[in-house]
């Protein structure tokens, strides 16, 4: 086919979704803050901001690992053993043109490479779910079974990873409003929302698949629905992480909320004074690290390709949060506090 057989007035083919316009993505403006720029797979501390000084460091240290997209890995303490969180583990990564002119096509069908998954050798002992899109959540099945972890999401999240052979008696469903308590640290699921984006905003892939009978095994990228969305609170000694696996929020359920650190992606074009309101909700972190700013067609073992929305979220940043320390991590990299 040629670039523009097929195509309609917007230049893209009939039934392909462009993450871009989907997730309602702000144009790029000029570099804000400095970065935190470190090499592959190193790791690096980062100074907590002039309002945060005498704000307590985890005790035992705490370590944060990127997998590029919202997947990260937490480990709480020192050693192999040391109790891990991983939210959104996403290894795979699929050719799916999300980011090209294009965008992704529906039809796309989803791929589980377990020799990828198994070569990062993660441990996990809960694993943290924002929503169901394939970027999200194909890898979580593969990897429940692999490290015996507890999996928390939406009931249509675990319907959808029941159907894709998740073990049953792992799969744990939540809500918002959750308060999870472990060895030295705890939990918080808290109700979001996720982005709306296009020319009549709307979330990508929507849709539920509840009750108790499991549905068909997904084959596609739209068979993996969105089914809600989830943020969570990590907090290790008084020390408060913030995840966002999308751009939006439900400011009623983040009353009260406050964070240290806030891991936030870019976009949110259709949500008013995304980044501002959010900061100022969660008390002005002293850290913000951007989250799934990268293409995730591109390699994990090589550098993050930037998608276009990094420089406006830094610029926002800084405007709304002077003294947040802005800390941009690249694939595989660890940031140690």
């Amino acid at each position: 086919m040629s670039k523009t057989e097929g195509m309609n007035g917007t230049g893209r083919r009939p039934g392909f979704l462009t993450r871009r316009g989907l997730l309602g993505v702000t144009a790029a403006v000029g570099a804000g803050t400095a970065a935190t720029a470190m090499s592959k797979g190193t790791t690096a501390s980062a100074g907590p901001a002039a309002d945060r000084a005498a704000r307590p460091v985890p005790p035992g240290g705490l370590r944060l690992r990127w997998f590029g997209n919202n997947s990260w890995e937490i480990r709480v303490g020192t050693g192999a053993s040391a109790p891990t969180v991983l939210i959104d583990p996403w290894l795979t990564r699929f050719w799916t043109g999300t980011y090209s002119e294009a965008g992704a096509a529906p039809d796309t069908p989803i791929k589980v490479d377990t020799g990828v998954i198994d070569g990062y050798r993660l441990r996990a002992d809960q694993i943290l779910v924002t929503h169901g899109h394939y970027d999200h959540m194909t890898d979580v099945p593969h990897l429940a079974k692999t490290t015996g972890a507890t999996v928390f999401g939406t009931e249509t999240h675990v319907n959808l990873m029941r159907a894709m052979g998740a073990p049953d008696e792992q799969l744990s469903v939540v809500s918002g409003g959750e308060q999870l308590q472990y060895e030295g640290y705890s939990v918080q699921v808290l109700r979001s929302l996720h982005s709306m984006g296009g020319d009549h905003p709307r979330v990508a892939f929507a849709g539920t698949r509840p009750g108790q009978r499991i549905p068909e095994a997904p084959t596609t990228i739209a068979d993996l629905v969105e089914g809600g969305s989830l943020s969570y609170r990590i907090s290790v000694g008084g020390f408060d992480i913030v995840n966002l696996g999308s751009s939006n929020f439900s400011e009623h359920d983040f009353e009260g909320v406050r964070a240290d650190l806030l891991m936030i992606q870019p976009g949110g074009a259709n949500v008013p004074d995304y980044v501002a309101r959010l900061l100022d909700l969660l008390g002005h972190p002293a850290y913000v690290v951007p989250t799934h700013w990268d293409d995730f067609d591109e390699p994990l073992d090589k550098p993050a390709v930037d998608w276009g929305g990094l420089d406006a979220l830094r610029a926002a940043v800084r405007k709304a949060s002077p003294e947040s320390r802005f800390v941009k991590l690249d694939h595989l990299e660890t940031l140690s506090l």
